[in-house]
């Protein structure tokens, strides 16, 4: 028996493809998007409009199979934090942070990461395999669901930040495709502007991510020197910086009002002197960009500390003055460990332990 296709693995231009396929009219893709991520469908049998004949065929050959939320935790600052089964050995975390004009979603595009940044909780996992696209866009769906947006019809979810575990641009084609769908007018239709994707540096899914849907970009950046940066993001060491700054000003051309978003981690004594500060200065010259300097969260067993206020104010300052729109990101969720590096539900981690099953960690 040919084994079930899942709808969520396909955007607008897959499903037109494949009701055409199955000798049906391209339009029937539009009515079954609106119905998942519109009206919160995950049975044809609702979808009303759609004829008893296709419904049936439809239950036949293929399924709408989410994720399952695990865990859910509340933190103090309105935080909500997603422990999600992807399948029997592993587990992602998607993480909503409110704020008073926006609600932005977290989320993971790999189950683990291969990229060994030093000062990374998910480099000490390992890497285990790629999200499919219904793993990525199942994220969305679970957070809209449990935030009443179907039922309320009401956005909540203004903002989508892949942000979570994994480098997004080492799965580039499910997310691209994820990506499709958070824009399609059938589905979420959130803009372009409104969606975020961080890399360390894959300049090749830069240059990809430009021509196919451009959507908000984020650089992993953390050092202003190939030294420095080739020992704790170890991919510039196939990336380096002047490339990678290359492969930024091309991204942004003729598109001077939506900069790129620089994050930078603030390591005690690793990266936070005024010099440092000087240097990536130079390194944003001419790269219409915005910073992030964000506080370090210490995980276990790690060597890194983060910076002091003073020296990170400093820091900051130094930016600024040289024409760099920059703040410090604000830590939210840490008493849930849901704030940037930290663990997930700490409750799993002996079951973990003992049944080998892999745990998600957050980046955002």
């Amino acid at each position: 028996m040919t084994e079930k296709i899942n709808l969520l693995d396909y955007d607008r231009v897959g499903l037109e493809s494949y009701f055409l396929k199955i000798g049906e009219k391209s339009f029937r893709a539009h009515q079954l998007l609106k119905w998942i991520y519109q009206h919160g469908a995950t049975d044809v049998e609702s979808m009303t409009n759609i004829s008893n004949d296709l419904r049936t065929s439809l239950k036949e050959i293929t399924m709408i199979k989410l994720p399952e939320i695990v865990s859910e935790k509340k933190s103090k600052d309105g935080t909500r934090k997603w422990l999600i089964k992807v399948d029997e050995k592993n587990f992602i975390e998607t993480v909503f942070i409110p704020e008073n004009n926006r609600g932005t979603l977290c989320i993971s595009s790999q189950v683990g990461c291969a990229l060994d940044c030093k000062f990374c909780s998910t480099a000490k996992q390992g890497f285990s395999r790629n999200l499919k696209t219904s793993e990525i866009i199942g994220q969305v769906w679970l957070a809209n669901n449990v935030l009443g947006n179907f039922k309320n019809k009401k956005r909540i979810i203004t903002n989508i930040v892949f942000m979570g575990m994994g480098e997004p641009l080492l799965n580039y084609d499910n997310v691209l495709k994820s990506i499709n769908l958070m824009t399609d007018d059938y589905t979420f239709g959130l803009s372009k502007r409104r969606i975020t994707v961080s890399t360390s540096g894959i300049i090749p899914g830069i240059d990809r991510l430009k021509k196919d849907n451009k959507v908000s970009l984020a650089i992993s950046l953390h050092a202003s020197n190939d030294e420095l940066r080739n020992t704790i993001v170890p991919i510039n060491r196939s990336y380096p910086l002047v490339d990678l700054l290359s492969a930024c000003k091309r991204y942004t051309e003729g598109k001077n009002d939506d900069p790129i978003t620089i994050e930078y981690v603030m390591l005690r004594d690793i990266n936070d002197s005024l010099k440092d500060a000087h240097n990536l200065a130079k390194c944003l010259n001419g790269i219409p960009s915005k910073v992030n300097l964000i506080p370090f969260n210490k995980f276990p067993d790690t060597h890194f500390s983060n910076s002091n206020y003073g020296t990170i104010n400093a820091f900051r300052d130094v930016l600024i003055k040289s024409g760099i729109f920059t703040i410090t990101r604000k830590t939210r969720g840490d008493d849930i460990d849901a704030a940037c590096g930290q663990l997930v539900g700490k409750f799993i981690a002996k079951s973990a332990k003992h049944q080998k099953i892999t745990v998600g960690l957050t980046q955002c």
